[in-house]
């Protein structure tokens, strides 16, 4: 069997950074890397607009990185943006044409999904021994904190603090003296503080650090001595000494600095100076897993159908006191249906049929705040929650799903939607609703043999021979239904 090509594509506020590898006998082979200085988080205003210049520098690598990407199958590649694209209010338009140039779909994940990639990548690099470990991960727009053991992330904080943010608020014009830069550092402690009862060096025996901005630190220090190996307390002071005692620094002042780093390097080491004397760190490792690596384990997980999302949905399901018996019957009868359409503008009807099922299975979570509008309270839940897997964009389509699942069909919401998710979610939700509808009496134990036809605007739905007739509330919820369904101009008729 032919090695199956993937790839990993990190959109970060600093740099971006691309793995190719490939899958051979489950084991991850690593080709090639590339990285360039993007310094998307430099382009980010006061207003939160990425600007006309840092748009056009971040299309010019993706258009190279496409090169490479574009001949990949669907599925083999994923691609994430971070803190930066969180943030900007003008990231939809800007997200649209990078898509056209890697042809790949772009997620934008949250913080504590990051950080849970970020844990997942530099677990796979270390040995498993049972002992707690921290993570950290310095981005250029925030910084990630997980307190793990093996393979297992226990903790996970994102804090809105980075080398390029840090370094833009403190040192625009390069000048360093000990006022700024005790300023940035009590900046870095004060957003530690809530965290630190949970990440202080009583709850774990190492510290690993995976970013570049560690790594380029733990290369000065040991080039010139200061550390024997990682980065230790006292090589880092040395190091802070050294920097604060020029006016302005010079990128002479580095030599083992790469040039692209040096303009966010002095944010960096603040906030890693304010995570040691915060948390208690004696020394650090460095960790060649991160983020990027992260992916490729998450994605050769997709393929292998081992998916965290999966594993998510199942633990929403219990927390929320799902009846799974019901919610399987549910999604029996949504397959059926779904299996008859050819859903329309759906680029991968496999994932339009995860979406699906993992909406049968989390439909009525709401019930557990109140039984009034829980389809309302259940959409709140997801569209807001950490569900470890989940990108923003497939957490609001699932939302949607389950806002859109009873009562008066929501088409104004759902329109809101990027494309083609919209249309995607409007034919889901006219599935989801059906069979919630067919089983809501929840004493039903099968799904009828039904026939499902949808052509243009119309949904015709054949039941077996004189079923209706014995199931009348059924026929009475379908009637209301066809009415809920006229206000989004669509048509149902049922024999």
């Amino acid at each position: 069997m032919r090695p199956q090509p993937i790839a990993a594509v990190d959109l970060g506020s600093n740099s971006f950074h691309m793995i190719v590898a490939e899958i051979r006998a489950h084991e991850i082979v690593i080709l090639d890397r590339l990285r360039e200085m993007v310094r998307l988080g430099s382009g980010l205003t006061k207003d939160l607009d990425l600007t006309p210049e840092v748009q056009q520098r971040a299309l010019e690598c993706l258009e190279r990185f496409g090169e490479r990407l574009r001949s990949f199958p669907a599925g083999s590649v994923r691609v994430v943006g971070t803190n930066t694209l969180r943030a900007a209010r003008n990231a939809e338009p800007w997200l649209e044409k990078a898509v056209e140039m890697l042809g790949h779909p772009i997620e934008i994940i949250s913080g504590i999904e990051e950080a849970r990639l970020i844990y997942q990548g530099v677990a796979n690099s270390l040995p498993c021994d049972g002992q707690p470990r921290l993570v950290m991960d310095i981005g250029g727009g925030s910084t990630e904190y997980i307190l793990g053991i093996d393979h297992t992330p226990l903790h996970k904080e994102s804090l809105r603090m980075g080398c390029v943010s840090m370094s833009m608020a403190h040192f625009p014009d390069g000048k360093v003296n000990v006022k700024r830069f005790k300023k940035a550092v009590v900046l870095a402690e004060q957003e530690l503080e809530p965290i630190q009862h949970l990440f202080h060096n009583k709850h774990w025996t190492t510290a690993i650090g995976a970013s570049g901005t560690l790594k380029a630190t733990q290369k000065i220090l040991t080039e010139r001595g200061w550390s024997r190996e990682g980065i230790s307390s006292e090589g880092l002071d040395r190091l802070v000494d050294f920097t604060l005692s020029s006016s302005r620094l010079n990128r002479g002042d580095f030599p083992e600095l790469n040039p692209d780093r040096f303009p966010s390097f002095t944010g960096g080491l603040a906030i890693i100076k304010a995570t040691f004397d915060v948390l208690g760190i004696k020394h650090m490792t460095v960790s060649d897993g991160a983020l990027r690596e992260g992916l490729l384990i998450d994605l050769m997980g997709r393929i292998n159908h081992e998916d965290v999302r999966d594993r998510t949905v199942q633990a929403m399901a219990f927390r929320y006191h799902v009846e799974m018996e019901h919610a399987r019957l549910i999604r029996s009868t949504a397959r059926h249906l779904f299996e008859q359409f050819n859903l329309p503008c759906c680029p991968d009807r496999e994932k339009a049929g995860q979406w699906l099922d993992w909406a049968c299975l989390l439909h009525d979570i709401g019930r557990d705040i109140a039984h009034s509008g829980y389809h309302k309270h259940g959409a709140y839940i997801l569209a807001n929650a950490d569900l470890p897997g989940f990108s923003r964009t497939d957490q609001e389509i699932l939302a949607m799903l389950v806002r859109s699942h009873r009562r008066k069909f929501p088409i104004r919401l759902i329109r809101e939607l990027p494309s083609p998710a919209d249309e995607i979610v409007r034919w889901l939700s006219v599935l989801l609703r059906l069979s919630v509808l067919i089983h809501r009496s929840r004493g039903l134990m099968d799904t009828p043999r039904m026939r499902l036809k949808i052509e243009n605007q119309q949904i015709q739905l054949s039941f077996p021979p004189g079923w209706l007739e014995h199931h009348p509330l059924t026929e009475a919820d379908l009637e209301q239904e066809a009415a809920y369904l006229e206000t989004a101009a669509l048509k149902l008729t049922y024999t």
